[in-house]
């Protein structure tokens, strides 16, 4: 288990970036293409593609490194802006996961870019709402916050003490099936970085590489002002009680129709401890326009009333 150890200071200082960039996320991107695609199986595929030839050689450096532990040399030297490897070997393996990183990563990189983009404000309301511990309790299911201290299971044994350093989160669309790396350039003017698995949603799937089917019936539940309505209400992120207030409907309505929204990939929701935070995503945000229900800001004083 890892444990990262915080002083008051470093509570003060846990800042948030969207990402650390394509060439951290090919890191990432070759530990999941070589134990398997799952949910990202379809971008798998296009990526042997997309390699051709190429595909054995990636293979063999996948065979020959673990990622994220042989690897962590090219993100702390990313962390700590030193762009040129020590040797001819990390020369190789660095222009390696470069050459993955055009095929399997930049493509993508627009999409994948607002997807972490949505989770990094998402988890600023979150930071607004509850405070930095409940952010840190917040971030993965594997991620525990016991004060003063964060451990994450399933990583190696290891102590961190962060020693008024800080830390600097960074949510991973690409480490699917991890909980989370940290990565510390060991100098005592930069802030270790802890990239946190971001569960992708169907409709980033969907738009990354076309392999998502909508569920008609939860599309089909949309149909008509109800949802509409609901989904205007969520303009602003909110929790279910807060939900249920703003319609002036039950608490298990708001829940269902929280649900209703969730499963069609227009809302995300973000839960800690007994509260869920509903937020819209960048599809429901697109349906609204689309369906030319404008988006008004601090206008929930009045309930509508849903059937």
């Amino acid at each position: 288990m890892l444990r990262i150890h915080f002083t008051d200071k470093d509570l003060s200082q846990v800042r948030m970036i969207t990402s650390l960039g394509p060439v951290a996320e090919s890191v990432f991107a070759l530990d999941l293409f070589r134990r398997g695609g799952g949910v990202f199986g379809g971008w798998q595929r296009r990526v042997r593609d997309g390699l051709g030839h190429r595909v054995a050689g990636i293979e063999k450096l996948t065979r020959e490194h673990l990622p994220l532990t042989d690897l962590q040399w090219l993100l702390e030297r990313q962390l700590a802006e030193q762009a040129q490897p020590e040797d001819r070997n990390q020369e190789r393996v660095a222009a390696a996961v470069f050459e993955f990183c055009q095929v399997a990563v930049v493509p993508y990189w627009s999409h994948t870019r607002s997807c972490l983009e949505a989770e990094r404000d998402v988890r600023g309301r979150v930071l607004i709402t509850v405070g930095v511990e409940g952010l840190l309790s917040s971030l993965h299911p594997k991620m525990r916050w016991t004060p003063p201290t964060l451990e994450i299971a399933g990583q190696p044994r290891r102590d961190v003490h962060l020693d008024g350093r800080g830390l600097l989160l960074s949510p991973s669309l690409f480490l699917i099936g991890r909980s989370g790396v940290l990565i510390d350039a060991r100098r005592a003017s930069t802030a270790p970085v802890l990239a946190f698995a971001v569960p992708p949603s169907p409709a980033v799937l969907s738009g990354m590489w076309g392999s998502w089917k909508p569920n008609e019936q939860a599309l089909g539940a949309l149909v008509g002002h109800t949802r509409a309505a609901a989904l205007q209400a969520l303009t602003d992120s909110c929790t279910t009680g807060e939900l249920s207030q703003r319609l002036g409907i039950s608490l298990a309505g708001a829940s269902k129709h929280a649900t209703i929204l969730r499963e069609a990939g227009l809302v995300e929701t973000t839960r800690n401890r007994n509260t869920a935070l509903h937020t819209l995503t960048p599809l429901g945000v697109a349906l609204l326009q689309s369906r030319r229900v404008a988006p008004r800001r601090s206008e929930h004083r009045t309930p509508v009333k849903l059937p």
